[in-house]
Formats: C-alpha cells, structure tokens, sequence
C-alpha cells in the first residue's frame, strides 16, 4: 500500500505516560500533543521501543491509542500506533483497534521471545498483524539490536509485498548504512523507509532518507530540523554542527540509562511523564542534578529555543 502522507519530515516516537508510583498516566497525553505540536512536530509514533511497549499490558495500550486519537483530533498532529506483540493475536487485535480508529498507520516489530527464524516466519506473522487493519498501512518495526530478529530489510519488502498487501515500507532503526541504501531502493524505491536512529540521522540523509522517527525528537526537535534545514540548502558544516549537538545529548542521556534520562527530562521541559517501568531503570537524584548540570553547560536548553 502506497500511502499518501508517508512518514516524512520529523515523527516524534512519545513516551508512554505514568504516574510517579507506575500507573499509566492518561491526563498527560494532551501535553505531550500541545508540546510537540509547538515544536512543529505533527507525526507521533505511540506504544513502541520508546513508549516501553513490552511493559505496558494491552489492556493500556488500547487505552492510550483511544487517548491520543482523542487528544489529535482538530489539530494537524497524525498518530501511527505500534501494535506489534509477542503474541500475535493481541497484535491482531490492537491492528483492529487503530483502524477503527482512524490512525495514519501502524506498526509492528518482532516478536522477541518466541523469534521467526525465517524470513518467510517473520513475513507471516506480519501478514497476520497487518489483516486486522486491511485499510491502513502497515510499516514493519525493525529495531534488530532490541528484537534480535535480523534479516535483510529490502527482501523483506521485495518478499513481503505480496503477503502484505498494505505494506507501506519499514520503520529503520539500524545503523548499517549500506543495508539502509539497499532497502530505499528495494521494490524500485518505492516503499517509505523512515530513519530510526537519531544520532546517525545525517549519514541517513546523504543516501536519501526523507523522514525520520525518534525518541529525542520529543524534546529536541528544532537541532533536527535546523539539521534536515541545512542539509537541504547544502550547508553541510552546519547540518554537521546539529548532528554534533545530538551525539553530545544522547550520549549524555545514555551515561545515566537513556529512557529514564529523557523522561526526566520531558519533566524539565514542563511535560511530566513520569519515570520509566521496570525492567528499564530511572537515575538516581544525584546522577539527574549532573546530567542537568551537563546538559546546561552543552547549551541544551539554548539549543532547542533557537
């Protein structure tokens, strides 16, 4: 399926909201939404990697793809739902929940625990997620260095197209650049190819990416688009000088557990979203006063108000 709004430009991967004590936190939707939407930010992914999709019951995730398809409605923002599960028929089922809801699509990886180790396996069971929304497009997840599942993604789609007659493309968090090009040009180019790691998103770029879904996109997207910005004009020492300005920020982030990090950091930002679930961990208070101290010496904060 060759869909009409592809995922180009900047798509924010959210977090999934929660209390201070863990419980899902479904008043805070809203201001994720009027936060990103400030940010020119108008493609949310909700319920994947960064939404901590395997620790959130699917009883939630139903619940937050119904708050957000709320929340969205009279504003530009489009919502694409990660439905995919280690069991296929709750993946079925949230597939069958998004396109009642009207989503712009879904997505799905792996499953991680029970592994397809085929690529004909891994095709079926997307073609099992993706018949429960026979009208949406359907981006296949593939995030290897989380699922373990690792296959060539450009015979995927060259293979896949037939079994999955919605198949949009492939949501692409992997940093091999030389598999990145293969599957842009997979089925004569035509399948949308979004890039998933942000920290690499200029490389991604120069071989032809035209969009892109990420984590730091919720609280840093004007380094992004300044770098998307002077990447189109030619300007490479500045496209350089943004991407540089990302790498310093996920590193530091990382040095105290990525996911809780940038949670805490929404917080900073005015946007609570609580901590991380286990078995994802959160920073101590003395590792958040450093990072905080960090990211204010690296000009974070000037950073995303120019």
């Amino acid at each position: 399926m060759k869909t009409r709004y592809p995922l180009h430009g900047l798509t924010a991967a959210a977090h999934t909201p929660f209390t201070a004590d863990g419980a899902l936190n479904l008043a805070a939707v809203e201001k994720q939404c009027e936060h990103l939407l400030r940010n020119n930010v108008t493609q949310v992914f909700i319920g994947g990697s960064t939404g901590e999709s395997h620790s959130v019951g699917t009883d939630e995730r139903r619940q937050l793809a119904e708050r957000w398809a709320e929340v969205i409605k009279g504003t530009p923002m489009r919502l694409i739902v990660h439905v995919g599960s280690n069991c296929l028929r709750d993946a079925r089922a949230l597939a069958e929940q998004a396109e009642e809801l009207g989503v712009l699509a879904i997505a799905a990886l792996a499953p991680g625990y029970f592994r397809p180790n085929t690529l004909d396996r891994l095709i079926a069971c997307c073609a099992g997620i993706a018949a429960g929304a026979p009208s949406t497009p359907f981006y296949f997840y593939d995030i290897p260095a989380l699922t373990n599942v690792n296959f060539a993604m450009d015979e995927f789609l060259e293979r896949g197209e037939a079994a999955i007659p919605t198949l949009a493309g492939i949501k692409f968090t992997n940093s091999d650049l030389m598999a990145y090009q293969l599957t842009l040009r997979a089925g004569g180019g035509g399948f949308d190819v979004p890039w998933g790691v942000d920290e690499f998103m200029l490389g991604a770029l120069a071989l032809g990416a035209k969009g892109a879904v990420g984590s730091s996109f919720n609280f840093a997207a004007p380094v992004y688009q300044r770098l998307i910005r002077a990447f189109e004009a030619g300007d490479l020492a500045a496209a350089r000088e943004e991407q540089w300005k990302s790498v310093q920020l996920i590193k530091a982030l990382a040095s105290v557990g990525y996911l809780g990090a940038a949670k805490a950091l929404m917080g900073w930002l005015g946007v609570e979203v609580g901590p991380a679930r286990l078995p994802n961990g959160n920073p101590s208070a003395e590792q958040l006063k450093a990072l905080r101290a960090g990211l204010e010496r690296m000009g974070f904060f000037e950073w995303i108000l120019r």
